[in-house]
């Protein structure tokens, strides 16, 4: 599992006409889920961006997490970010989960911050939909973290 965490001032996503979700200060997560990923995975990824220390202290140091700032989190399923780029010009995605196992993944992970952060304070988007999503990031700060699942070289 593998995750591209940017701060933001704010961040949004909509899909269509009709589904809108934004957040405040926070973190948005692109989240992407390899074909080898398990609950574990999730549950463990979940928990270590929950704790990461990558908002400012009062000193200006990266020392506080999402829940010391009582921030909130846009969580968007991005299977891409396991698009393989060695050969050729098209991207290969045979590392990303499948739709099934995908989002039943995504859905652990989500339900996991919502316990560590409370429901109120993790919005989604729509797994496998076409979204538009708009990040302000701020710093910039931009971290990625992952499992142990990497594209073989």
């Amino acid at each position: 599992m593998k995750a591209v965490i940017q701060r933001v001032s704010r961040g949004s996503v909509k899909v269509g006409n009709d589904y809108y979700k934004e957040i405040g200060q926070g973190l948005v997560v692109l989240l992407g889920v390899h074909k080898n990923d398990t609950e574990a995975d999730a549950k463990k990824l979940a928990e270590k961006i929950c704790n990461l220390r990558i908002f400012n202290d009062e000193y200006e140091k990266l020392n506080l997490s999402i829940k010391d700032v009582n921030g909130e989190m846009l969580i968007i399923s991005q299977f891409t970010i396991y698009g393989d780029c060695k050969r050729g010009n098209r991207p290969s995605f045979t590392e990303s989960a499948g739709a099934e196992l995908g989002n039943k993944l995504y859905e652990v992970f989500v339900n996991d911050c919502k316990k560590i952060l409370g429901e109120e304070r993790v919005k989604t988007g729509i797994f496998g939909a076409m979204m538009s999503v708009e990040i302000i990031n701020e710093g910039p700060v931009t971290i990625i973290a992952q499992t142990n699942h990497t594209i073989e070289e």
